[in-house]
């Protein structure tokens, strides 16, 4: 079903043949993102995304999309901390010609100063819709606390300054440095087969730029807390983000990891759900998430609310936290989290783009395929004993942070319930 090939130079390519489906979706992945970034480079990948759709030398940024939407299929893009994708979809026939539009963006866009100009007045725009979002903007300042003066603290779009400061040759020698053939996988998924995509990227291969992965980034020191950041706005709500620093991607704790998110605030029977929202009715919505990145990872948990249950609402949180740190879950709750998590695995793979973001992940994340069986194996293989074991290494004072979004003024008295729970 999978098929992975290291070409001359690095270039991966990884497919999944799922010949009953009637589609196809490519992904051109990069091994760069924002927190490879320089403090003056700061939203460079971010810009270099959107400037890869503005024309290249066969097509304009219309002929772009309309290459791909005249044959019913879609074309996307994004930047994270870590990784690029520009991905496409549509029936399986029409192969070539996604590859043909993907890989024509990818080797050849122009960077042409008037589309420079006019996409960095489109990126200010949006941060500024991002900024007017408070749970949106409540998750950039606790990246800022979380991980002081390092990349991982500032937003991946850049800030108004530092693309105001990004020029042609900034943004075309960050794209020479960072995409090159060692940093770049092709990844494919749906109606094809391994061989047929390497015939059709054959003509492709020598015009990647060549190179290897570039260094790995610094990894961010581990603060001591509890942290706190306030930013006051005239809001409805409380907008509330709270995160415990983890672990990274590879860490064998991680398996206990997911567990332990879903036990907490994954899902609608999750203990943060049901005591913040059914039992003390709080909140419309709260959720715990986690992320792990190449050297670290947080564990994150989110909520809006009234701004006069906040301290009662932390309290709590922060209850239900202790709570898995104090004392390992029951069996058959712990099925039921485990269950849940398998259950999602799967069918977070049962279509092409799913099933093509999940091969990228793979081979860049830990430059292999793990297959859903081994993953499903090492889910079930997880005791109550590991959850209070991984909740006692990470769910800790001194990893803590709290981002507020508020129409509080003042951080008064909160630093005293953060620091009680010491």
């Amino acid at each position: 079903m999978y098929g992975l090939s290291e070409l001359p130079g690095g270039l991966r390519v990884v497919t999944a043949s799922m010949p009953h489906l009637a589609s196809v979706a490519v992904g051109l992945w990069v091994d760069t993102g924002g927190r490879h970034e320089s403090a003056s480079e700061n939203g460079a990948a971010h810009f270099i995304e959107h400037m890869l759709f503005k024309g290249t030398r066969r097509r304009t940024a219309a002929r772009i999309s309309q290459d791909i939407e005249g044959i019913g299929g879609y074309l996307n893009a994004f930047t994270d901390e870590e990784h690029t994708c520009f991905y496409s979809r549509a029936v399986a026939s029409r192969l070539p010609e996604l590859l043909d539009v993907l890989l024509d963006m990818f080797l050849e866009s122009r960077f042409a100063q008037g589309e420079i100009t006019r996409e960095r007045e489109v990126i200010l725009e949006e941060q500024a819709m991002y900024r007017d979002q408070p749970a949106e903007l409540v998750h950039d300042l606790l990246n800022e606390v979380q991980f002081p003066r390092h990349p991982l603290g500032r937003p991946v779009i850049g800030t108004g300054r530092s693309v105001r400061g990004l020029d042609r040759k900034a943004l075309t020698g960050f794209l020479q440095r960072r995409y090159v053939s060692g940093s770049t996988v092709i990844a494919a998924a749906g109606n094809l087969t391994h061989e047929a995509l390497l015939e059709e990227l054959r003509g492709w291969r020598h015009r990647f730029r060549q190179g290897p992965p570039p260094a790995p980034p610094v990894p961010p020191p581990l603060a001591s807390g509890p942290r706190l950041l306030l930013r006051s706005r005239k809001t409805e709500q409380t907008q509330v983000a709270l995160g415990f620093r983890t672990t990274h991607r590879r860490d064998e704790r991680r398996f206990a990891l997911r567990l332990l998110n879903v036990l907490l605030g994954e899902n609608m029977s999750s203990r943060l759900f049901q005591v913040i929202r059914e039992q003390h009715g709080l909140a419309y919505s709260i959720q715990s998430t986690g992320t792990a990145w190449s050297d670290c990872g947080d564990l994150v948990i989110s909520a809006g609310l009234d701004d006069a249950h906040l301290e009662k609402a932390l309290k709590l949180i922060l209850r239900e936290v202790r709570r898995l740190v104090d004392r390992a879950p029951g069996r058959a709750e712990l099925e039921r989290a485990r269950d849940y998590a398998i259950g999602q695995t799967d069918l977070s793979l049962e279509g092409s783009e799913p099933m093509m973001m999940w091969l990228g992940e793979q081979v860049l994340g830990h430059g292999r395929i793990i297959p859903p069986e081994e993953t499903r194996s090492r889910l079930a293989a997880v005791q109550p004993s590991e959850i209070r074991r991984v909740a006692a290494d990470f769910l800790q004072p001194s990893r803590l942070s709290l981002a507020l979004v508020s129409p509080r003024r003042s951080e008064r008295g909160l630093d005293r319930l953060l620091g009680s729970w010491i």
